[in-house]
């Protein structure tokens, strides 16, 4: 059936190149041939790009409380940055974006997410690390962060992470930003939520001095303040963000790596970008992908 499926939609390609050549219409778009290569294109048989496309369907962890690039909208879907990529990478594999099932996945259960196969990927401003190798592997980077600092716009003796000592400072469980404050400074007083949601009310109170994670989470939080938050001082690391999939599928990581990089070079990348973060964000540089 799936033979008979490609011949046939190989047959209607040709049929409609040859009514585009007799002279009736100006000919084929950039557009309608692009459309064309994407719905014939054929992945190997066994392959998890196969089973999606069959299924026409896939599962995407991603963040809901994290403006610009996964925030739960008040229609009941999530939007931003990492969800228009998650939408992009399932065009490819002919699956529309109402037919992707959408998981909320905060920085803790991202590895346990995907070993599980309770979702295809996860696409959560996840960066790329070589303790999480161990478990699952990662296409890209999409996008390149890095750890900042938030507190209110009344705060004038927190610019760099040394102003933390004797500070309470505010991230998230399993978070790469919690992990380095703790490791490299040791001497702020770390509170730790499940999401960075959580943070913002114990910064409003005076309960935390300060909030932690990628300087892009943080300039949405900014941007949805109302003058009441800033974020201060340089990022003090880098963050590469990736998408997470299974340890041993490397033939889906490649393919995801194509899409990215064909991405990068068609403008889709950057006008997902426009459509989301780059509403209040500076265009970023087109990230090297590591096919590691």
């Amino acid at each position: 059936m799936k033979n008979m499926r490609w011949a046939a939609l190989g047959a209607v390609a040709v049929f409609a190149l040859a009514a585009c050549s007799s002279g009736d219409d100006a000919g084929t778009t950039d557009a309608t041939m692009e459309a064309t290569d994407t719905a014939m294109t054929e992945f190997a048989a066994g392959s998890t790009m196969a089973a999606l496309a069959d299924a026409g369907t896939i599962t995407i962890g991603t963040k809901f409380d994290q403006p610009l690039f996964g925030l739960m909208s008040p229609s009941g879907t999530p939007e931003g940055f990492d969800v228009e990529m998650g939408k992009l990478i399932a065009s490819k594999l002919g699956i529309d974006a109402g037919d992707i099932t959408w998981v909320e996945t905060v920085s803790a259960n991202r590895e346990p997410f995907i070993e599980s196969g309770q979702v295809d990927m996860v696409i959560a401003t996840y960066t790329i690390n070589d303790k999480r190798k161990e478990v699952v592997s990662f296409a890209g980077p999409y996008y390149n962060a890095g750890q900042a600092l938030m507190t209110l716009s009344t705060t004038d003796d927190i610019t760099t992470p040394d102003d933390l000592a004797g500070k309470n400072v505010c991230s998230v469980e399993g978070s790469t930003p919690a992990a380095n404050i703790a490791e490299n400074y040791p001497e702020a007083n770390l509170v730790l939520y499940g999401g960075y949601n959580d943070c913002l009310e114990p910064l409003r109170n005076g309960q935390v001095d300060a909030v932690t994670t990628d300087n892009v989470i943080l300039a949405g939080y900014v941007a949805e303040s109302d003058g009441e938050f800033k974020v201060v001082g340089e990022p003090f690391t880098e963050e590469p963000y990736g998408i997470g999939v299974a340890l041993d599928d490397t033939e889906f990581r490649s393919w995801i790596n194509d899409v990215l990089e064909a991405s990068f070079t068609d403008g889709s990348w950057l006008a997902a970008w426009k459509e989301t973060a780059g509403t209040v964000l500076p265009d970023p540089a087109v990230p090297a992908v590591d096919r590691y």
